[in-house]
């Protein structure tokens, strides 16, 4: 049974949508044992996102960290922890890997520079996955898989900050515009270095015929979402 975390440190506090362990399934670190922070909260409004329960940041909807750990399906519900709050949580709740995802909704909303460095500090790994719309503040060991949401509603532009820090850079496509809207996005920012991924929309057929053949054209790299195909979460 767990019980009520108390943060010691309130200068921060993250909203929270969920935390959970299982394995990364995406991109550099799929296959890594991994603990997923899940903040509330984005206005970027991709179309087919698969998370849209976090876009939105409602008040009534806060709830204690115990009724967060023990949620069974996606919901808006939200609780609030501070650095110190997390780092606790992770030990109570026995976890095991010592990587950390931090995504979303949208991640970069927040300064994510004392929780990545409290993490490291204590032996983790951290990663961010973002959509590249907001500045990455975080630390230099972090990882940062930035995923360029382009055109979407919210009207947010990929900034060329974001892009310069990504490790790698995670693109979903279903059709050629989604590639040329990748290119023209690298060409824009100089983008030349990094490890590029492609990532099929929902795996369906075409998508990820498009994705192996331009991987293959371009010398990028495929992402497939492993836990959708082995059923995780």
């Amino acid at each position: 049974m767990t019980t009520d975390i108390t943060p010691t440190d309130n200068t921060i506090l993250y909203k929270i949508n969920e935390i959970f362990e299982t394995l990364q399934g995406e991109g550099s670190f799929t296959g890594q044992p991994s603990i997923f922070i899940r903040l509330q909260g984005c206005p970027v409004g991709c179309s087919w996102c698969d998370t849209k329960h976090t876009w939105e940041t409602k008040p009534d909807l806060a709830i204690p960290v115990n009724d967060l750990l023990a949620k069974s399906e996606e919901s808006e519900h939200w609780s609030e922890l501070s650095v110190d709050g997390i780092a606790k949580l992770f030990v109570e709740q026995n976890y095991q890997a010592k990587h950390v995802v931090i995504t979303g909704g949208e991640p970069c909303m927040f300064d994510l520079t004392p929780l990545c460095a409290a993490l490291e500090s204590r032996g983790y790994s951290t990663q961010i996955e973002t959509s590249g719309t907001f500045e990455v503040n975080t630390t230099e060991k972090c990882w940062v898989t930035v995923s360029p949401k382009v055109n979407m509603r919210g009207g947010y532009k990929v900034l060329s900050q974001a892009m310069q820090r990504a490790n790698e850079i995670k693109h979903p496509v279903a059709t050629e515009q989604h590639v040329d809207d990748l290119k023209a996005l690298l060409a824009e920012h100089q983008v030349t270095d990094k490890q590029v991924y492609l990532q099929p929309i929902s795996q369906k057929q075409r998508a990820t015929e498009l994705a192996i053949n331009t991987c293959i054209e371009n010398n990028w790299r495929l992402s497939v979402q492993v836990h959708k195909y082995i059923g995780i979460e």
